[in-house]
């Protein structure tokens, strides 16, 4: 459920797009922009959890069609590289020279694209659950890979579809998105959406939420949109293919060593591109970013962060 946060600043982008940014911290101390994952999910009040708001500025904002962002679910002008613009449109509306990128799941995968294209403007980089975007990426969530984990939750995600629809679920889902009513748009959207909130976490919900929330609309709009367009990228391994550009940015990962939704091993393909990275397995964690020791370790870097800002 879609918690409001109060907005501070609306960011008007010059295709449509009205852009719902909250701040929080100290507008004297270094700025962090804080990236949600998805692509469709939001800005939550936990968001903020993990930064010291006296020694940081923390800028965050629901990316196109998602939140409190206008308009709603929409999939015109909305890409990956939209989303790089708006970060650098967010960035000179607060006059800023350099920040901080803090991302989770799909957040990791904006904030890189981000860095490929402004590394001038990246003065250090915090993610969580990396998410490059490939197609082996998105085939292992939703065709084959996390479904051996939870094949009795894989078996509702794709328990509508005809056998020859099941062999390419993302654009079958893809096609129900683009061509059937609201109502059944609604209805397919929350299978995805209840799909991946089943196995974001090492131990999983007991139960789902049967009302259909916003996000649920936004996450599956949006999720499948990306990823049956291949995020947009010019190049399958886009983000690794231009790691040179990024490569000396200090960065932190933090990544669950049972992550089912985004696999360990994309965390560690990234780091060995990098010169400037520490990358940390949580031992006892999945993906999502309120799993106590990921929640724990990311407050730590951030206030370390902080310590070596002073030292």
């Amino acid at each position: 459920m879609l918690n409001k946060l109060s907005i501070d600043k609306v960011y008007e982008t010059q295709d449509g797009h009205r852009l719902a940014i909250y701040t929080k911290g100290n507008p004297e101390k270094p700025a962090v922009i804080c990236l949600h994952g998805g692509p469709g999910g939001n800005i939550q009040p936990n968001s903020f959890d993990i930064f010291n708001l006296d020694e940081w500025f923390v800028i965050a904002f629901d990316q196109r069609g998602c939140g409190q962002s206008t308009p709603f679910a929409t999939l015109e002008n909305n890409t990956i590289f939209h989303s790089v613009e708006d970060i650098e449109g967010i960035r000179k509306l607060y006059n800023l020279q350099q920040v901080t990128l803090s991302g989770g799941s799909y957040g990791t995968t904006l904030a890189l694209a981000y860095a490929i294209k402004y590394p001038e403007h990246v003065s250090q980089m915090v993610l969580r659950g990396i998410f490059l975007g490939r197609d082996e990426d998105t085939a292992w969530l939703y065709q084959e890979g996390a479904s051996y984990f939870y094949p009795e939750v894989h078996e509702r995600f794709k328990a509508n579809f005809t056998n020859e629809q099941k062999d390419n679920l993302i654009q079958s889902y893809y096609h129900i998105f683009k061509t059937k009513s609201e109502d059944v748009v609604k209805q397919y959207a929350k299978q995805w959406a209840d799909w991946e909130g089943a196995i974001v976490k090492l131990v999983p919900e007991q139960e789902m939420e049967v009302e259909i929330t916003p996000t649920d609309i936004s996450i599956g709009l949006l999720e499948c949109h990306y990823f049956a367009n291949h995020m947009f990228f010019e190049s399958d391994n886009y983000i690794l293919d231009n790691a040179e550009k990024y490569k000396n940015i200090p960065t932190i990962i933090v990544h669950g060593r049972y992550d089912v939704d985004c696999r360990p091993s994309g965390a560690f393909e990234l780091k060995q591109k990098m010169s400037q990275c520490e990358l940390y397995f949580a031992p006892t964690s999945g993906h999502s970013g309120s799993e106590p020791e990921i929640k724990q370790f990311l407050t730590k870097s951030f206030d370390n962060l902080v310590s070596e800002r002073k030292a």
